[in-house]
């Protein structure tokens, strides 16, 4: 397996955790379980920033850099739970719809 066919493994594992983490946001759940979507949606997000910057693909390095910065738990930004739902909708959607724009463009 060659490393960019890892990478690009990686990142479908990544984008699909992640979106699933968000809706799982969406659901009445214990505040550990915020605290840890925080966390790993900051790594997360993180590596997909460092993968789209070695693909020089600037408005995805763009989006998910913000996203780690807007959701890490060092410096919280509180914005109340109707507010994040929605950007927790969002991310699922810009997660899994980026996907979808990848698989295209290697289709082309």
């Amino acid at each position: 397996m060659t490393k960019k066919t890892e990478m690009n493994n990686t990142d479908k594992i990544i984008k699909v955790a992640l979106a699933l983490l968000f809706v799982g946001c969406l659901a009445d759940m214990p505040y550990g379980y915020f605290q840890l979507v925080r966390f790993l949606g900051m790594i997360g997000f993180s590596i997909l920033a460092y993968f789209a910057s070695t693909k020089k693909d600037n408005i995805f390095f763009v989006v998910w850099l913000a996203s780690a910065i807007l959701i890490n738990p060092i410096v919280k930004i509180s914005l109340g739970r109707s507010l994040w739902n929605v950007i927790d909708v969002i991310w699922a959607i810009l997660l899994l719809g980026s996907l979808l724009i990848e698989r295209s463009k290697s289709q082309d």
